[in-house]
Formats: structure tokens, sequence, C-alpha cells
């Protein structure tokens, strides 16, 4: 049987043609649309195959609605507030700008601040690491502003998330190679993205490993917000793009921690949300040695555009604000993947998504491949939470990690 990826990549290849960049004269907010909307997420597969990825997809599908109709009860509402739409659409020109210069400086302002980083107890619930290795909890008070100045005093205000976390497992005995993860939308537990994505596996082959979380999760999350991520679309659409900038600035702090600590080679993965932070930070921080997005997203709008119940309340919001897709695009591509070139050479890029999924459908896998010069690229066939065959994948992962010599 012929393997998954090398279908799925055939099948890219004639549906995409020749590669090509979204260069400054084509801005992908406008030229996205027949890509996005008419490729489709299904595959030509052999039977047995096919069979695992459209019972995994109808999993997801069920799982989106959940998640969508969560999103439409708790988030949604405030962000699409007539008053909201209205003060969004009139500041919108201050991320449009900067966006259309395709220079990431513009937006993701290199942390100058030097943090005072503590160390916590990790908890009962943490890894546990083996042979003289620590588990613990870092964290320091965020320094970051937001960039728009109109937003300062409102982001500010949010007190929780001012505070920057992550796990740091490492082995205590020098400083080693550092694998940073990302975890997805909703999805914080340390100790299920431990889980879910092997990170012990990883850990016994001898790297460190550190866990970041993303604004508004976890102990990021307010006491009166219902969920983690709640305050990442609770407060506007430009607000998307003041937690975006955020998460990446405070990566960038822990970045500086673990160089102060002696470690010289740090990479990252993330998955979902996690996977859209990281193909960005691809394009931000050159001091990555990877970027390796798992199941990622690209396009924030064209998900929530399909997401249902959930996409008839963002269509017929942004309708009466006057917004139509392109504009919306235009407005959020300032943190997009796909407005900038990446830092990172497509040797140390790779992208793993599943056929199955229809959180993140592989098309938002196909854009970034397309624009990452076609990356190394893996496919199982599960769908966004359940990775079947994720042995394969783990295994490609760690074949990248030694073909980049990141394990050096």
């Amino acid at each position: 049987m012929e393997k998954l990826s090398s279908i799925v990549s055939r099948v890219a290849n004639q549906t995409y043609g020749q590669s090509r960049h979204f260069a400054p004269q084509q801005p992908w907010w406008n030229s996205l649309e027949p890509s996005f909307h008419k490729f489709p997420d299904d595959f030509y597969l052999d039977f047995k195959t096919q069979m695992m990825v459209e019972g995994t997809a109808a999993l997801d599908i069920g799982l989106r609605t959940a998640m969508a109709s969560l999103a439409s009860v708790c988030c949604l509402p405030f962000t699409l507030a007539p008053k909201q739409l209205a003060e969004d659409f009139s500041d919108r020109h201050f991320y449009q700008k900067i966006g259309e210069t395709h220079d990431p400086t513009q937006f993701f302002k290199k942390p100058s601040e030097k943090v005072v980083v503590h160390k916590h107890s990790a908890g009962m619930m943490a890894y546990k690491p083996t042979d003289g290795g620590v588990c613990e909890l870092l964290s320091f008070s965020s320094p970051f502003e937001a960039v728009n100045p109109k937003k300062r005093v409102a982001y500010a205000s949010l007190t929780h998330n001012q505070t920057a976390w992550a796990q740091h497992w490492r082995h205590g005995d020098k400083p080693r190679p550092t694998i940073c993860m990302i975890h997805g939308f909703m999805a914080d537990p340390y100790w299920f993205n431990s889980k879910w994505l092997a990170l012990p596996w990883f850990y016994k082959q001898g790297y460190d490993i550190l866990l970041y979380t993303l604004p508004f999760h976890g102990r990021r999350r307010a006491p009166t917000e219902p969920f983690g991520g709640y305050g990442y679309f609770a407060h506007g659409i430009l607000h998307i793009n003041e937690a975006v900038a955020h998460a990446v600035y405070d990566f960038r702090l822990f970045m500086d921690y673990l160089e102060s600590t002696g470690v010289e080679k740090i990479g990252v993965t993330g998955i979902s949300l996690g996977g859209y932070t990281s193909a960005i930070l691809a394009a931000v921080e050159d001091r990555l040695q990877f970027s390796m997005p798992n199941v990622p997203v690209v396009s924030l709008v064209d998900l929530l555009y399909e997401w249902f119940p959930v996409a008839p309340l963002v269509k017929t919001g942004l309708r009466i604000a006057g917004i139509n897709i392109h504009e919306a695009r235009h407005t959020l591509s300032v943190q997009c993947p796909l407005t900038y070139a990446p830092k990172l050479p497509k040797e140390r890029l790779m992208i793993i998504s599943g056929a199955g999924d229809r959180l993140a459908p592989p098309k938002h896998s196909r854009l970034l491949w397309e624009h990452w010069d076609r990356c190394r690229l893996h496919w199982f066939p599960g769908n966004h939470i359940l990775h079947l065959d994720q042995g394969k994948y783990l295994r490609d992962m760690a074949q990248f990690l030694r073909d980049i010599e990141f394990n050096r």
C-alpha cells in the first residue's frame, strides 16, 4: 500500500502546480479565496485508509460543533457586539498598514527587557523525570504592551494574563537542546500535552522540554473566565492580533532565559493554535533551530467561517459591520504566517497534518506547505485529536531532528 504521505503529497502537487510565495503585489488576503475554498479536504486513498480518514473526520466534526457552540455562547457575542465591531472597524487600518509591509519586525518587536524568572513546584500531576532530572514551573511578569497604543490600557487591565508560565523538564546535568511545545486552543493542561505528543519519549532521547502556556490559557486565565482560551477571542477582532503578539513576545523571553542557562539549541513545535504560533515564530525568530507545526491553522478567519454553528454568527456580525472576508483577513494579516517569509531555511521546517482533520482542515497545512516552499511534510490518517499511526510521525520527527543535527 502506498504510504499516506506519498499519496497526499502527490495529490497536493497536482492540486497546486508550481510553488509560489505570497508577494506584496498579490497579498494572500486577496488571493486566498480560490485556493482556500475550492480545494478539497479529502484525498484519493485506498479503501482501508479512506475509511480511517472518514471515520476520524466524522469524530472531528462532532468535536468541532461542540467547541464552536461553546465559542458562540461565551466568546463571540462580545467580539461581535455592534459597539465592539464599530470600534474595531475604525481602528483596523493600524494593523492593515503593518501587514502590508510584510516585515515581521514592525509588529513583533524584539524584547529588550530583562525579566526575573521564578521557579515553582510543578505539582502532583507533573512529569517525573528519572536519573536526576527536574520538572519545575517557570514564571515571570510579562513586560508586554499592546502594539496599538489605543489598545494598551484595555489590554493591560487583563491582569491575570500578565504573568507568563511554562513547565520545564531538564536533565539537570548540563544544558541540553530544548524542544519547546505550544498547546492548542482550550487544550492547555501540561499533563495532557505531555501524553498527547509523547514528550517523555523525546525527553528520554536526551532533549530538554519546555511546555509554553499561551496567553489567556492555564494559569493565565482569569477566575471569572469559563474556560482556557476564552480571553483570546472575547475582546474583539483586533484584540486577537494583540494576543498573538503577546504570545510571541513572551515566548522569545523564555528563549532568552534558556540561553542564559547555557542552552545553545532551541526548537519549537505546537499543535493547532500552537501550530499557528509555531509557524509565526518561524518568520520572527532566527535563533530557532526548527519550527514543526502539528495540525496547524493558517487563517483564523477562514477557520471560523467553516465552524458551525459559529460561522453564521461570525458572518452576520461582520456583514453588519460592513466587513467582508477579505477585509477581515487583511485586518488579521499582521499576525498570520502567510504574510511573512520564514527566517528559517526550508530544511529546518516540517509540517505534520491529519488527513481526517476537520478542526484545522488539511487545506491549512497545504497552504503553509506551499508558502514554505514545500518543506518536509508528514500526513497521518487521523483527525485533530486522534492521531492514528502516531508512531510513524514521531519517528519521522526524530529523524528530522537528527537530519538537522539538533541532537548534537
